[in-house]
């Protein structure tokens, strides 16, 4: 009784001290996120009219580089907490598979949408089906709305589980597919812009698009951190309904 009562007192304040993290991580990432809007479309320096068709459309690379780099730390969670329930029946894992699988839908749509603007404007057309990392990563972005929807179809359970886990598990092995196809298959899609043997951003984008890829690092952590409370809660709400349900109450 007494290591029950010290181990809840131990819980309640990691608890707390999670909630209140996540919350702050949010709220700083939320702000960052806005202030790198801000410096990107009115204080960043415009790229050369002779680079790009459209060059006012580059302006939301400082959202859609960020995004996709958040989506990809979400990507990863994924798979770590898929792995984690798979292999080893974690609690925590199956958390973390549904925070982050949640977090991937969101930051993957915002990298998709903000993409299609920018080629909208550059290209003509919102999306080449040509590009394997623009292709790849939408792969990513679907594969985060069928683990999300397909999740609160089902009823959870162990095989349920351990079906979504799969998925996570094998289609982490699109984001290093992505991230090889921005050096090696360059089509349309810009290369990458960060520390190339072709020179890097002025020292302005450059601070702009770090602010932002702090910012968004805030906010999937955050997200990711009061996804898994919203999780916990849920699971017990569940449980506390079906003793509800057996007492007849």
């Amino acid at each position: 009784m007494g290591n029950s009562c010290r181990q809840i007192g131990i819980v309640l304040p990691l608890g707390g001290i999670m909630r209140d993290l996540g919350t702050l991580l949010i709220m700083s990432g939320f702000a960052g996120a806005g202030l790198t809007l801000w410096l990107g479309l009115a204080w960043a320096p415009s790229v050369s009219i002779d680079a790009f068709e459209a060059p006012i459309s580059q302006k939301i690379f400082y959202w859609h580089v960020p995004s996709a780099w958040a989506a990809m730390i979400a990507f990863t969670l994924l798979f770590i907490g898929s792995l984690a329930w798979f292999i080893k029946r974690k609690e925590w894992g199956w958390n973390l598979h549904v925070a982050s699988s949640e977090a991937s839908l969101a930051f993957g749509l915002m990298a998709v949408w903000s993409g299609c603007i920018w080629g909208a404007a550059e290209w003509g057309v919102p999306w080449d089906w040509t590009d394997i990392r623009l292709n790849t990563f939408a792969l990513l972005t679907l594969l985060a709305i069928f683990l999300v929807l397909g999740r609160k179809s089902q009823p959870d359970g162990i095989e349920t589980r351990d079906t979504f886990a799969t998925f996570g598990i094998y289609g982490f092995v699109l984001v290093p597919i992505t991230y090889l196809a921005t050096r090696f298959w360059q089509i349309r899609h810009p290369g990458p812009v960060v520390a190339t043997s072709e020179g890097s951003l002025n020292s302005d984008m450059g601070m702009v698009l770090a602010l932002g890829a702090i910012s968004f690092t805030m906010l999937v952590i955050g997200h990711t951190i009061c996804g898994i409370r919203l999780t916990k809660m849920e699971s017990r709400l569940i449980e506390i309904q079906d003793i509800m349900d057996k007492e007849g109450i």
